[in-house]
């Protein structure tokens, strides 16, 4: 090809292609969400959330650990690496050799333990913080590809902080005065707050302080089997 001077190479020529601008609602691209889908709304359409970024995220989940493994399953499925910090190591277990396949996909660490993961583009990592009431502060952050998922069984002293600072939260049932606590920290409308406290097994309030959806998990055969039924207490 020719060489024009200060303007690079010049490229193969094709014909070019125009739409007439009425024409461009009619476009669509064959794209789905990026993420997992974390349940379905009231219509029964999918609710995904996108756990991987090149900004730190972390996402705070006030509810049962079934929701929590659901979640690490998924995001599994999608290719991540999953570390789950724990000090109840046996309630993972199961999960962890059936997740494997003979690979090490969602890996277990005691409570402080989580080495540096290496998280990149092409090999996000998910970080699920099983510590309790009170998770205490330890190494392992968010950071770019690498996001970090708390489950908080119930409020407690560190969720306020947790919520603030989470670019996520799930909100599964809790008592009436938690629901005004989280509330008045997510700047939920009276509706929400009100709900909070019926929702059913398997529903989570998914929010921001600008955006809410709640979604209905429902499992899976391979999950069900593996997981059981949706249940808010341990």
């Amino acid at each position: 090809m020719a060489s024009r001077h200060g303007q690079g190479l010049l490229g193969p020529r094709r014909t070019e292609h125009a739409v007439p601008a009425d024409h461009l609602a009619a476009l669509s691209l064959p794209i789905g969400d990026d993420g997992v889908v974390v349940g379905n709304d009231a219509e029964g359409r999918p609710q995904v959330v996108g756990f991987h970024h090149p900004t730190p995220y972390d996402v705070v989940l006030v509810g049962g650990l079934w929701t929590a493994q659901v979640m690490a399953l998924r995001l599994a499925g999608t290719g991540a690496r999953i570390a789950v910090e724990t000090g109840r190591a046996h309630v993972w277990t199961n999960l962890v050799q059936a997740a494997g396949a003979g690979q090490e996909c969602i890996t277990l660490y005691d409570v402080g333990r989580v080495p540096p993961m290496g998280p990149t583009v092409s090999s996000p990592v998910l970080v699920v913080r099983d510590c309790g009431m009170r998770p205490p502060r330890g190494r392992v952050a968010s950071m770019p590809w690498q996001s970090v998922l708390t489950l908080l069984p119930y409020l407690s002293p560190v969720a306020p902080r947790l919520l603030r600072g989470a670019g996520l939260a799930g909100i599964q049932r809790v008592s009436p005065d938690e629901a005004q606590q989280i509330g008045r920290i997510m700047q939920l409308p009276r509706q929400d707050v009100d709900a909070l406290s019926t929702l059913g097994d398997g529903v989570t309030l998914w929010c921001t302080r600008r955006e809410r959806s709640y979604a209905l998990t429902q499992p899976t055969d391979a999950e069900s089997g593996l997981l059981g039924t949706a249940r808010r207490l341990d």
